[in-house]
C-alpha cells in the first residue's frame, strides 16, 4: 500500500458467471453528451459484477443515483443474457449521478480504484470475461484526462504489484439493466454471492472510507 490513498483489492470467491467470449467493440471517438439535471455530473465506471460496484457506490454522500447497465458494446439493447455470452462487447457498468459539490469525480475515482482489482484483465476473481473488465467510460476531457493523471499517479507509486489494466474510453450508450439487477445486493443480502463477495467489500468500505459515507 502506497501513501496517496488507502487501496484494498478483494479477491472474488463466487462466479455470477464465468463464460468468456471473444468480441469486437465499438469505438466512439467522442462521448456522449450528459443528460443530468442542472448541478450534477455523470460518472461510468465498469469493475466487474455491477451488483458489487452498486452497493459500494450506494454508500457514498454526494451520490445521489446508481445504475446498473451495460456499455461500451456492438449490439443495441443488449439484455444480460446477451451480454454474459461476451459477444456483445458491452461491460457490465454502472452509471452514477453525483453532486460534484459534495464528492468529486477525483474521490469516485478513488474509491473506484480501491473497490476493484483494476490487474486483471477480463476478470475480477472467479467472474470471467470481457463483461468483467476494469474499464472508465469518460463524459469531458477533464473526465479523461483526470483518469489517466491517477493511473499514471498509482503506477509510478507502484500501488499495485501488477500493472494495470484498466480501460479508458469515451462513454458510448448506457443501456439499463433489468429491474431485478437494481439495488440488487441491499435486497438480496442472504444470497451466497452477496454474503461472500460484496459483504466483505462493504464492510472494508465502512472500514476505509468512513468519513465519505452517508451514514
Amino acid at each position: 500500500m502506497k501513501r496517496i490513498l488507502l487501496y484494498f483489492v478483494l479477491v472474488m470467491q463466487i462466479s455470477c458467471n464465468s463464460q468468456e467470449r471473444r468480441s469486437n467493440f465499438l469505438k466512439v471517438e467522442e462521448p456522449v453528451a450528459m443528460n443530468v439535471e442542472k448541478g450534477m455530473e455523470l460518472a461510468t465506471f465498469a469493475g466487474g459484477c455491477f451488483w458489487c460496484t452498486e452497493a459500494v457506490f450506494l454508500e457514498i454522500k454526494g451520490v445521489q443515483k446508481v445504475v446498473p447497465g451495460y456499455i461500451g458494446g456492438v449490439s443495441p439493447n443488449p439484455t444480460y443474457r446477451d451480454i454474459c455470452t461476451g459477444m456483445t462487447g458491452h461491460a457490465e457498468a454502472i452509471q452514477i449521478t453525483f453532486d460534484p459539490n459534495i464528492v468529486s469525480y477525483g474521490e469516485l475515482l478513488e474509491i473506484f480504484f480501491a473497490t476493484h482489482d483494476p490487474t486483471t484483465l477480463n476478470r475480477q476473481g472467479n467472474d470471467e470475461g470481457t463483461q468483467y473488465r476494469s474499464e472508465v467510460f469518460y463524459y469531458n476531457d477533464s473526465q479523461k484526462q483526470l483518469t489517466e493523471e491517477y493511473i499514471a499517479l498509482m503506477t509510478r507509486e507502484k500501488t499495485f504489484k501488477n500493472p494495470i489494466v484498466t480501460r479508458v474510453s469515451p462513454a458510448s450508450v448506457f443501456y439499463v439493466a433489468e429491474d431485478y439487477h437494481h439495488n440488487y445486493y441491499n435486497l438480496n443480502k442472504t444470497q451466497s454471492y452477496c454474503s461472500f463477495v460484496i459483504t466483505p467489500k462493504i464492510e472494508k468500505l465502512n472500514k476505509n472510507f468512513k468519513s465519505k459515507l452517508k451514514n
